[in-house]
């Protein structure tokens, strides 16, 4: 019988988890603050990019460490198709800048295809209803550096270009996020084509 309780227990924490994130159908907090793309830092605002179309903006605990190296890179070798449904993307983590350009440019992980916004206070992940950790002290990155910053919850929100919130997807694998990402796009620009 206890296993079945703590399953529960796990079940109904996940679930919490997963729910407290800002819904479906809910206006998104701006976003306007520093971001980096292929290395170079610049003003950020998700208002501008959702003149452009969709936003599918992406919450991650750190730059530099397994499961964000890998959605990084599963976002960039994506880009195009993102793009071919009219999508733009973002990530959001409480990194410094500094460590966003070089996170940003590395071939390895974004590859300069997107840009990604520094929170470092947490104020934007707090604004979007994610869970925020304090610093681990001794934590470091897969370069052995040391992490000296916060974790938001790793979340993606899919946004349309009224503002709206079109899909909330947390409590996901990494490549598992990126697609179901890739797919909320790919319905959206559907039904943009059916309604044309």
């Amino acid at each position: 019988m206890k296993p079945v309780f703590l399953t529960g227990l796990a079940l109904a924490w996940l679930s919490a988890s997963a729910v407290a994130a800002l819904p479906e159908g809910h206006p998104a907090p701006a976003i306007e603050t520093q971001a980096s793309q292929a290395g170079k830092a610049f003003a950020y605002s998700l208002g501008d990019a959702l003149k452009k179309g969709p936003v599918v903006v992406y919450f991650y605990p750190s730059a530099y460490t397994g499961g964000c190296n890998i959605q990084a890179h599963s976002f960039a070798v994506n880009h195009d198709k993102f793009a071919a449904a009219g999508a733009t993307i973002v990530g959001v983590s409480l990194d410094s800048i500094e460590r966003l350009n070089e996170f940003s440019a590395d071939p390895s992980f974004c590859a300069g295809k997107f840009p990604v916004v520094s929170d470092a206070g947490g104020s934007i992940s707090k604004a979007y209803d994610l869970a925020v950790r304090d610093p681990q002290p001794g934590k470091t990155d897969s370069r052995g550096q040391a992490i000296d910053h916060g974790f938001a919850e790793r979340t993606t929100f899919v946004v349309t270009p009224d503002g709206k919130i079109a899909a909330t997807l947390g409590g996901l694998k990494p490549e598992e996020n990126v697609a179901q990402a890739l797919a909320a796009v790919e319905r959206l620009a559907g039904q943009r084509h059916a309604a044309q």
